[in-house]
């Protein structure tokens, strides 16, 4: 991680911005867990399975500047990396994201940038997730900074989907044989059918 590190300009200004996007993290996080505690209580009915975060590592990051042909420095990478800070949020049901999306939409602290929808627009693929890009401000010693923060909203199903997919793109470089790409393919479109079948049943109940 040290030799990563030693390609930015300053080493201490790394970590601090690398500081402010785990602070939005811990933040975001709760307060997704409380909207999640408050849908409940109104509701009877909990929307949200579970919720992961994570940080991009600073050889991610790297690799990413040099994808947009970027130069390697902690300006860039603010500036041109939305998802150096990102929130899993994983749901039971298709229409569970749709409600913890409108949720973090209604929230005056959270800005939202952009949204991706890949769900009704799965990519080529076959991945399908929502993609929310908020602002979050933090609250430092020297006064307010703006971070971004990705929020990726799944059903189990997908997510399983994506957690394999992404482990036979690091083992393959991001080389899929045809073959596997096919069964992939095949598999979120069986993934879609489950999901809609699960919400059907769910729906009935």
């Amino acid at each position: 991680m040290e030799e990563t590190l030693k390609l930015y300009e300053d080493v201490e200004s790394w970590r601090t911005v690398i500081f402010l996007y785990n602070a939005a993290l811990k933040e975001v996080g709760t307060k997704l867990e409380i909207l999640n505690d408050e849908f409940k209580h109104v509701h009877k009915y909990n929307p949200i399975e579970y919720i992961k975060s994570r940080i991009k590592k600073p050889e991610s990051i790297v690799k990413k500047l040099k994808r947009h042909n970027l130069d390697i420095n902690v300006d860039n990478m603010i500036n041109h990396i939305n998802d150096i800070a990102g929130v899993r949020i994983v749901c039971s049901f298709t229409s569970d994201i749709y409600k913890v999306a409108e949720m973090i939409g209604k929230q005056n602290d959270l800005t939202v940038i952009s949204v991706k929808d890949y769900i009704r627009n799965p990519k080529q693929s076959g991945y399908q997730s929502f993609h929310v890009i908020v602002y979050y401000t933090v609250q430092t010693i020297n006064g307010p900074k703006r971070i971004h923060v990705e929020i990726q909203i799944r059903t189990l199903a997908m997510n399983f989907w994506a957690t394999i997919e992404h482990s036979l793109q690091y083992k393959y470089r991001r080389n899929i044989p045809d073959r596997i790409r096919e069964r992939l393919n095949a598999s979120a479109e069986a993934i879609l059918k489950l999901d809609q079948e699960m919400s059907s049943i769910h729906d009935e109940i």
